[in-house]
């Protein structure tokens, strides 16, 4: 894709914001980071793909980012944009509304473009929600991702985490504050790799289907870049969330595993 002649450029509430997250992230775990992200690439145009499997996610993936030079537009769901403080500094900062199940959903892939025409890295959930997978693999996951990166012809690098869930439950704010307390004592590891770009450059954006081959490479790919973060937990996780439901009508599995 052509390169922009006005690059976007993170406003200090959001550069603030990831410092802050990465003190947070280090109070209440171990972020180990691995993986790199290209210097050229680091200031965009850019996707990100990441799994969810936390609410902790978010904070996490906004200290990764710091860690590696990155400062993301985050795709983030639009019940964050309607709290009173963070919504206000979530516009302020760039991120991206998501209404997710309402007529307006399109809009957040209209704005994405925008971002990525302007230059910027875009982090987006390819699943739409926490995965309930029962072993949280990723899951099939939405087009909005691939139809983005189709359309813009940016770079897409998949980003795998782990370790998330042992610090915050699914069911958070509830159960919060003792989810809290039991990490700050025992500050579990939380790891985030990022992988290499994935090659979308056979597939015909008009080709009927391109859209749902995109998607499976790319969490595929973020399958592949996960593989290495848990490998004594290969099927099931070994933290157990018991508010945490189980849905496998989503689940996604490569046909040939990746060798580790």
């Amino acid at each position: 894709m052509d390169t922009p002649t006005d690059t976007w450029r993170p406003p200090l509430i959001w550069r603030a914001a990831q410092l802050l997250a990465r003190a947070v992230v280090g109070a209440l775990a171990r972020l180990r980071v691995s993986g790199e992200i290209p210097a050229h690439l680091r200031r965009g145009p850019l996707i990100l793909a990441a799994n969810h499997i936390s609410p902790f996610d978010p904070i996490v993936m906004a200290a990764a980012c710091r860690v590696r030079g990155v400062a993301p537009r985050i795709m983030a769901t639009a019940g964050l944009f309607r709290a009173p403080v963070v919504g206000a500094a979530m516009r302020h900062a760039g991120h991206i509304r998501v209404d997710r199940g309402t007529a307006a959903v399109h809009q957040a892939l209209d704005a994405a473009a925008r971002a990525v025409a302007e230059g910027s890295v875009v982090l987006v959930y390819p699943e739409g929600r926490i995965g309930l997978d029962p072993g949280m693999w990723p899951e099939r996951s939405k087009t909005g991702a691939a139809r983005l990166a189709l359309a813009s012809g940016a770079l897409v690098i998949p980003v795998a985490q782990w370790g998330a869930h042992e610090v915050l439950p699914y069911r958070a704010p509830q159960g919060l504050a003792g989810a809290v307390g039991r990490a700050l004592l025992r500050r579990p590891e939380v790891r985030v790799r990022f992988g290499d770009p994935v090659d979308l450059s056979d597939i015909d954006p008009a080709a009927p289907g391109a859209a749902r081959r995109a998607t499976d490479r790319i969490i595929d790919a973020i399958t592949d870049t996960l593989v290495p973060l848990r490998p004594d937990e290969p099927d099931r996780p070994r933290h157990v969330d018991p508010g945490r439901p189980s849905d496998t009508s989503r689940s996604h599995r490569r046909h040939q595993p990746p060798a580790t």
